[in-house]
């Protein structure tokens, strides 16, 4: 089982995930631009490709407990947790921060998920989770920061190449990091460069390249929901300091527009956190490459405010 990410454990994440992921949808957007039409995945969210790659990884291994899965989450992780716990036949408990979204928490009961609202922030839940995990038995599972969890979010990469031929970048948005830790790695197996695109409160990524470590960051943001992670991995700070890989931070209103974009020109429905990708495209001062594609990556959204 592999405990490091690296291109062999995304192309293995690949062979576990075949079949029970829906391939990435690429279609065209603007000239040079194309969408990863990602939000289209199981549970809303390309978060199913590493929940499935890590329970089908400790199934291999002989290391389900009957006990289940446990996850603190946001929102979109614990959905993947879910989905994926269910498809293995055990059972899954999330920990939620008691503001998380009545949409992600109404389909977590719905995937059969044993719910629990702690606190009002992700520190808290992920605690109680932790407290959960030692007294029954149940494997912790982690929203982004884990070698499986972002291989299997990287095997996006590689179908986004087989649909768009001679792809030289690929914008993703990043709250902990695990969509662009698992990207990037396989991105720089093929030359292809990553924009980690982060709201300008939300920058985890951005602040642990200037400190040169990860750090904790405040969290305030319309992207918050899905991107308000206080600390990126150590995973996603490795692949940023790469030569093919940018950091870039966008304004809030930029992140709002973009998101009312997508439903005006496409009538399509992203969360804030997905419209990142596209905020960081739609204000770059240059060209980002000549075939670019833009990872929308979750849904799990109210679409009233649009």
């Amino acid at each position: 089982m592999e405990e490091q990410l690296d291109y062999a454990a995304v192309r293995a994440a690949a062979v576990r995930t075949a079949g029970a992921v829906r391939p990435a949808a690429v279609v065209p957007a603007s000239e040079g631009v194309w969408y990863a039409l990602e939000y289209l995945q199981h549970t809303g969210s390309f978060k199913a490709r590493g929940a499935h790659n890590f329970l089908a990884a400790h199934r291999e291994a002989g290391r389900l407990p009957a006990a289940g899965v446990t996850i603190a989450s946001g929102g979109n992780a614990g959905l993947a947790c879910a989905w994926a716990a269910r498809a293995h036949g055990i059972p899954a408990t999330v920990f939620l921060p008691g503001n998380a979204p009545r949409v992600k928490v109404d389909r977590l009961r719905g995937y059969g998920a044993d719910v629990r609202l702690v606190g009002d922030r992700y520190a808290e839940a992920l605690a109680a989770c932790r407290e959960f995990a030692a007294g029954s038995g149940a494997l912790s599972s982690h929203a982004y920061d884990h070698p499986l969890v972002a291989a299997g979010a990287g095997t996006l990469l590689d179908e986004v190449r087989a649909a768009l031929p001679g792809l030289d970048t690929v914008v993703v948005a990043v709250g902990g990091g695990g969509l662009f830790a698992g990207v990037a790695t396989a991105a720089r197996e093929h030359g292809v460069r990553v924009v980690a695109a982060e709201p300008e409160h939300c920058r985890a990524l951005n602040a642990a390249l200037e400190a040169g470590e990860p750090v904790d960051v405040p969290v305030a943001s319309v992207a918050a929901d899905s991107l308000g992670a206080p600390r990126v991995s150590a995973d996603a700070l490795a692949a940023a300091r790469h030569a093919d890989a940018v950091s870039v931070l966008v304004p809030d209103g930029a992140i709002t527009a973009a998101r009312k974009a997508l439903w005006d020109e496409h009538r399509i429905v992203v969360e804030a956190g997905a419209a990142t990708a596209l905020a960081a495209l739609r204000t770059a001062p240059e060209p980002l490459g000549e075939r670019v594609a833009v990872v929308l990556c979750g849904a799990n959204t109210d679409p009233g405010d649009l």
